[in-house]
């Protein structure tokens, strides 16, 4: 059994366009929610996404290579050249050595809205033949893999709003059990089109608020859905040994993993909140010895009625009499519901909450919901001597993720 470490991080969200000013954005309690630019929201119930702001992708690819990719894709490979700068791995491992653990929960739906419309109105010799390559899920790993000429393993993950985390969880698999050297893991998203504003809220998940300050309210009574988000997070995973002999920088060790599934309903979380429990109770495995009061846990927290309610329900399933000593926030409050990218961004704060001893807060979070009874964080972030992380990711159709990570102990 090989130990894990994270040797490098990169991230495109709503409330900054580096590692660093998300993190600044997170401690501030910077609300990235605002009305939706890329459409005409007028004849719409819901106006109010978390889109990135002031993105330049030429800052990593050139603009036409930019062209020839769907919007997720480029911020995929945005957050990678980021994470794998960071890291100082690239030429540092062998090809065959180097993985690519990468999901997307939607893909490219940018480009098939597009692309659709295309198909209606001019007819099907006017489809270009970039639409498959840019609009495939897998197409983000496949352009990391390419990108630093990853022979290892290349998997695309998609378990909806859990990808990822399970993204990072399989990655750190592979690298424990001798599969690989090193991997590139996370997850990217760029769903904010009509048609997925307009599905997400036809089956109720969407806030509708008009508030910027009262959409995303997870854990709070007047929450009433999620916010649509989108970006990046990537994280790099590695050997420790290799990490070690190399003089590679160390953010955290990788320690635990948890992946189980509902098996319920497609959208509704199970209200026993079983199988949830049970991953985040695997993944907390190798928190052992970590007081609870040492502990912060990045909860899924999305601000819909159903998931807040049995999240909370997990977390006292797993934790027992310890939950209420755990420092727990969401962070969708601030950078709303970045989808398949959310786990991969949250393991990023998570890391970050560890390192800095602090925090990040459950902003807007006024009326605390008497269901919802654990210490969340409210508004302000939190000074704390933290040794252990846990990042958890719940999506639809029941999948359940949970990663773990504790400083680094020689």
């Amino acid at each position: 059994m090989r130990r894990v470490v994270v040797t490098g991080l990169g991230a495109v969200t709503p409330i900054g366009n580096t590692v660093e000013s998300f993190w600044q954005g997170l401690v501030e309690g910077k609300n990235g929610i605002s009305s939706i630019t890329r459409f005409d929201v007028s004849e719409s119930k819901f106006r109010l996404a978390a889109e990135l702001k002031d993105f330049d992708p030429t800052l990593y690819m050139e603009k036409l290579a930019a062209k020839k990719l769907d919007r997720f894709s480029v911020y995929a490979l945005a957050a990678t050249a980021q994470a794998m700068e960071d890291s100082g791995l690239e030429s540092k491992v062998a090809q065959e050595e180097l993985a690519v653990y990468y999901g997307s929960g939607v893909g490219g739906f940018e480009t098939f809205c597009e692309s659709s419309a295309t198909l209606i109105e001019k007819g099907a010799r006017k489809i270009s033949p970039l639409f498959i390559p840019k609009m495939i899920s897998n197409i983000a790993a496949g352009n990391i893999a390419i990108r630093y000429g990853a022979e290892g393993a290349c998997v695309s993950v998609t378990t909806a709003c859990a990808t990822g985390t399970t993204a990072i969880g399989e990655g750190y698999r592979a690298i424990m059990h001798g599969y690989a050297t090193a991997a590139i893991c996370g997850g990217a998203e760029a769903s904010i089109v009509p048609l997925a504003v307009a599905g997400f809220g036809s089956c109720m998940a969407l806030s509708p608020s008009d508030d910027a300050d009262a959409a995303s309210l997870p854990f709070d009574s007047r929450r009433g859905g999620f916010v649509m988000g989108e970006g990046a997070g990537t994280l790099i995973l590695e050997d420790y040994e290799h990490a070690k002999a190399r003089g590679a920088k160390i953010y955290a060790e990788v320690v635990g993993y948890g992946s189980t599934c509902d098996a319920h309903h497609v959208t509704a979380p199970s209200p026993e909140a079983k199988a949830s429990a049970k991953a985040i109770r695997d993944a907390a495995k190798g928190l052992e010895g970590i007081a609870p009061e040492q502990l912060y846990y990045n909860a899924h927290g999305t601000g819909t009625p159903m998931n807040d309610t049995v999240e909370t329900q997990a977390i006292h399933n797993a934790f027992g009499e310890d939950a209420g000593k755990l420092h727990i926030s969401s962070t969708k409050s601030m950078t709303g519901h970045m989808l398949g990218a959310a786990g991969a961004v949250e393991a990023i704060a998570s890391i970050l909450a560890m390192k800095n001893g602090m925090v990040p807060p459950t902003i807007n979070l006024k009326e605390q919901d008497p269901k919802c009874d654990l210490n969340y964080t409210p508004n302000v972030v939190v000074e704390a001597a933290l040794e252990g992380a846990l990042s958890t990711s719940l999506g639809f159709g029941g999948h359940n993720a949970c990663v773990a990570f504790r400083k680094i102990k020689d």
